[in-house]
């Protein structure tokens, strides 16, 4: 019987080494080095080994055929919100070759951080989430939208409110000071509410106070909360966004160096187009949008008010270097869908009016009573694109969310952000280094954000990993064509499961919650 047992035994097949091996590979590692041939191992969601491994067994074997092999991308501004509860494998994402996302950007973000993360890991992630604690989100929650500044004991409760949101695991704070209603703070407030997540260790991410002529004057509030509550700051979506001032990106950008010479940790990051995306609203003086809806109503009513507001708005216009609203185009309007991919003086004329200026100004007014749109703007140039884009402190992010396919009209960067680089900026124009941009969008954001074993390939690391050939990536979606996923992204696994399958999407849910205090 031993004997038996014994021969059964001997027979039995080996148990494999790995669960993945990955031969072939021209390993990008994300540091920024020149490429390497390799085999890469996988076990239980980690890289096991990097090198020649001719003997070694797995339960997969991926040839990666002189393909490159990548660490996973970071999405270090994103707004997932409000839609990644319902679709969570974020397809638009992992076919983009992102594995992880940073949201609560621009100062919004969900107040119940711990329940949010909780229902997350219940629906089951395809890629890691990451979120920071808004301003725009505490301050709404504590003072509504008041414009005047914090009294001392409504700080206090906003700092309460940063800090469980910190213990819960929130990786820092972010601001969106051209919103409401974090537009009526100031300085003094935003640097008490970010030593509340500083004391943890977060990053303070800033949609700064302005992106155009006065864009120097918000670096300077920047670095000075960074300074000041002891943080990391990231800079969000840097650009320029004043046509007549296009090319200041040199100004902006030595002052951003500037402060990294004096000891400020300040980096930057930035979407790879010259649309930008955001509401309606910000067409408007921030001040005719506090203390809610009905106290909009009333001043949009009110004749002698609504011409002050209009007044403002062509001023700001002229400011802007902009002739009419032709560079304002609707991505998504729930009142109107028939308005959506028009501009401001097409839908004038489709409200039966000739599109002068004014009444282009009244269909504005006329959307906002309505409920508003998500709009994208035509609002930068070339020469601070790329500028923006050859500073090695830049990072890559989207500043998109999690789409369904054929909804809305949304910007194409929820689609394509990485994989535009790949093929725009790196193929075709020769902007950056194909090494080096896979570095802007791994290792750098992975070291800003403090995810200590992700970003880099190397072994004890989290497996998030993308093999594709990086003649082939391409972005496919247009702002007149929107949904269209990225094609080229042969694999993508993470955390050691494969998550896109020869170009195919499956239905693993191996995304985690990444909280501040588990990196």
């Amino acid at each position: 019987m031993k004997f038996l047992a014994l021969i059964l035994l001997c027979a039995a097949p080996a148990l494999a080494q790995y669960d993945i091996l990955i031969r072939n590979a021209r390993v990008i590692d994300g540091t920024g080095n020149p490429w390497y041939r390799a085999d890469v191992a996988v076990k239980d969601g980690r890289i096991a080994a990097i090198g020649a491994m001719p003997q070694a067994t797995a339960t997969r074997i991926i040839d990666a055929a002189g393909r490159a092999l990548t660490p996973g991308f970071i999405d270090v501004h994103t707004h997932i919100e409000g839609v990644i509860e319902t679709a969570s494998r974020a397809d638009n994402f992992l076919l983009d070759g992102v594995t992880t996302v940073v949201t609560g950007n621009c100062g919004g973000s969900v107040p119940n951080m711990g329940g949010w993360f909780k229902m997350l890991e219940e629906a089951g992630l395809g890629i890691n989430v990451a979120a920071l604690i808004g301003h725009n989100t505490v301050r709404r929650e504590v003072m509504g939208t008041a414009n005047r500044a914090a009294t001392p004991d409504e700080i206090a409760r906003m700092k309460e409110m940063v800090h469980r949101a910190m213990q819960e695991g929130a990786v820092g704070f972010s601001t969106g000071l051209i919103y409401i209603p974090g537009t009526y703070s100031n300085t003094d407030e935003v640097v008490e509410l970010a030593r509340s997540a500083a004391a943890y260790g977060g990053v303070y991410a800033s949609h700064m106070r302005d992106e155009g002529a006065q864009i120097l004057d918000a670096i300077n509030e920047a670095a000075r909360v960074g300074q000041e509550a002891g943080m990391r700051v990231e800079l969000s979506h840097f650009k320029i966004d004043t046509p007549r001032l296009w090319g200041m990106s040199e100004k902006s950008l030595a002052l951003v160096e500037e402060y990294r010479r004096k000891g400020v940790d300040v980096v930057v990051d930035q979407y790879p187009y010259d649309h930008s995306s955001t509401n309606l609203g910000i067409t408007m003086p921030s001040w005719a949008l506090a203390d809610g809806a009905e106290k909009i109503k009333e001043r949009l009513t009110t004749q002698e008010i609504r011409q002050k507001i209009a007044a403002e708005m062509e001023q700001r216009l002229k400011e802007l270097g902009h002739q009419d609203y032709t560079y304002a185009i609707v991505a998504d309007c729930k009142a109107n869908p028939e308005y959506e991919g028009k501009t401001i003086p097409e839908i004038t004329r489709m409200r039966g009016i000739e599109p002068s200026v004014a009444n282009q100004i009244e269909t504005i007014f006329a959307m906002q009573l309505a409920g508003g749109a998500q709009m994208i703007y035509h609002s930068m140039g070339d020469v601070d694109v790329e500028r923006i884009m050859r500073y090695p402190n830049t990072a890559f992010a989207s500043d998109g969310g999690v789409r369904v396919f054929g909804e809305g009209m949304p910007h194409p960067r929820s689609y394509g952000t990485n994989a535009r680089v790949l093929a725009e900026f790196v193929r075709k124009r020769g902007v950056l280094t194909f090494e080096d941009a896979i570095r802007r969008m791994t290792s750098l954001p992975a070291r800003t954000f403090g995810f200590k074993d992700r970003g880099i390939v190397r072994e004890g690391a989290a497996a998030d990993l993308l093999i594709f050939d990086p003649a082939r990536i391409q972005d496919k979606s247009t702002y007149i064509k929107p949904h269209q996923y990225t094609e080229g992204i042969d694999f993508a696994i993470v955390n050691g499961k494969v998550v896109v399958d020869e170009g195919k999407l499956n239905d693993a849910r191996p995304g985690k919650v990444l909280r501040h205090a588990a990196n």
